[in-house]
């Protein structure tokens, strides 16, 4: 069971990383086909459409995940499709009504966007919820029947779509709005295509719908505080971009400095930070229907030992990558952005990762426990403490209140979480025990790192030294883990530790 977790786990990280370098390069791609101006106009109207997509689907795929894990640990077959009804009509429910007010009262809209321009490619956007809506539920089915290797492939596929007709539609397009509209076209494309794939695959492979009697209440009961979470981010993140520049000037930056030194650690510092999230994400992805199947046939000795593997991976993880940014921080930010000050900040703020990783694992343990309205409190608080941090603290620490607001966020979001989690479910000493050896370990890896770094410098290119350094830091962590009994295959284990 553990292997098939953590395989399945690895399979879906690899092709959701696959997905998002993907995403990077046709981002460098639509720069130079439709420019910078082209692009900004492009990302307001996504950036607003995504936040649609949170509000109509949110919650709706992990709780119809959730909801099939139940019922077939109660042997219901009606009930497993009946959810599935549910989520599509939920949905459904959500995301055609925006629709019909748009159609009708478009132009009442237009302060939503900074350019009146954007309003038209949202309306072209508008046509893909109702796609993304389905598409969603389908794939929670998918999760909650452990099938987690078909909607990978479809996201990839919906990704691969969207860059080859992006490319096939903006050939010789000189136009600024012309390409931004083009490249909407795009998105819909590709989501038409991941809507149908998912429909034939889930008809494919016997999935069927019935009746959503029964359904209806706990799905909306345990989705809509995920979504109010997701929503919550979304808002947040839009409240930090106007209050945090606004801050800045105050404390005495000029308008250029203070949205300078904003996309230095919202647009180049905390992506990079963010990429270990994806690792995280797929092991909480392939968790939770897991869980909730324990949890519903009263497994909970089982339960509590895929809780543990969970978290303990998710401290292995984030631990191992730490020492790895504070090392090496300086040097990928200059080798990917050409900017000192991005590697500067990614380095000062990689401690970030540890919370962060916890929050997001511990999160998606306890909504898969139905414990969905108590990690709502817990991201409130910390939601308010970051918003809290970026309006007090920037006359003292400038740009840094961002990180510093995040960090306070996601230590506070994952302690409540834990301590709560640990209340309902009780773990082992042990974990605790392991996770202060990892963090504890992470010291002498930097210090390690550090020397072996200078040393490369003097002979390889900066490159080079990075590459060198990353693999030499990586061996000596897993050597170091091996003889703390953290991370030991069991037949060396026996060798060299057991009489």
């Amino acid at each position: 069971m553990k292997k098939n977790i953590y395989r399945t786990a690895a399979v879906v990280t690899g092709l959701s990383i696959a997905e998002r370098a993907l995403g990077f390069l046709y981002r460098i791609v639509l720069s130079r086909l439709i420019g910078a101006e082209g692009l900004g106009l492009y990302q307001v109207a996504l950036s607003v459409f995504s936040v649609f997509i949170t509000l109509g689907t949110g919650g709706i795929p992990i709780t119809v995940s959730r909801l099939i894990s139940k019922n077939k640990a109660g042997g219901s077959a009606k009930g497993e499709s009946g959810a599935v009804t549910a989520g599509l009509l939920g949905s459904l429910a959500l995301t055609l009504p925006v629709c019909l007010i748009f159609v009708l009262f478009g132009s009442k809209f237009t302060f939503l966007f900074s350019d009146e321009r954007c309003l038209s490619l949202f309306s072209i956007l508008l046509i893909g919820l109702v796609f993304s809506s389905v598409y969603a539920v389908v794939r929670g089915s998918f999760w909650g029947n452990k099938q987690f290797l078909a909607p990978s492939i479809l996201e990839l596929v919906e990704e691969s779509v969207m860059v080859i007709a992006g490319v096939l539609l903006l050939r010789g397009v000189s136009d600024v709005f012309e390409g931004a509209r083009l490249a909407c076209i795009a998105v819909i494309i590709s989501y038409f295509v991941s809507f149908s794939s998912s429909a034939i695959c889930f008809f494919a492979r016997g999935g069927r719908l019935s009746s959503p009697r029964g359904q209806l209440k706990p799905l909306f009961s345990s989705a809509m505080p995920i979504t109010a979470v997701r929503a919550g981010g979304s808002l947040v993140g839009s409240a930090v971009a106007v209050l945090l520049p606004a801050m800045l000037i105050r404390a005495g930056a000029t308008r250029t400095q203070a949205l300078q030194m904003f996309g230095v650690v919202s647009g180049m510092a905390i992506p990079i930070l963010s990429i270990p999230s994806t690792i995280i994400g797929s092991i909480s992805l392939v968790l939770v229907p897991e869980l909730s199947e324990d949890f519903y046939r009263k497994r909970f000795k089982h339960m509590a030992k895929n809780i543990e593997r969970g978290l303990s991976t998710t401290v292995l993880i984030a631990c191992t990558l730490i020492p790895l940014f504070f090392v090496l921080g300086d040097d990928v930010g200059r080798v990917l952005y050409s900017d000192a000050s991005a590697g500067e900040m990614i380095r000062k703020c990689c401690f970030i990762l540890l919370p962060m990783s916890l929050t997001m694992i511990s999160t998606g343990i306890l909504n898969s426990l139905n414990f969905e309205k108590q990690t709502l409190v817990f991201y409130f608080i910390g939601a308010a403490l970051m918003l809290g941090a970026v309006l007090l603290l920037p006359k003292y620490i400038g740009v840094y209140a961002y990180p510093v607001g995040l960090a306070l966020s996601y230590l506070v979001c994952s302690v409540c979480n834990l301590i709560f989690l640990c209340k309902k479910c009780p773990l082992p000493s042990s974990l605790l025990k392991k996770s202060l050896i990892v963090c504890a370990l992470m010291l002498p890896i930097s210090l390690i790192g550090q020397f072996i770094c200078v040393a490369l410098k003097k002979y390889l290119s900066a490159l080079g030294a990075m590459g060198l350094t990353a693999l030499a830091m990586l061996a000596i962590t897993f050597v170091l883990y091996f003889f703390c009994h953290i991370f030991s295959p069991k037949p060396f284990k026996k060798l060299l530790f057991e009489k």
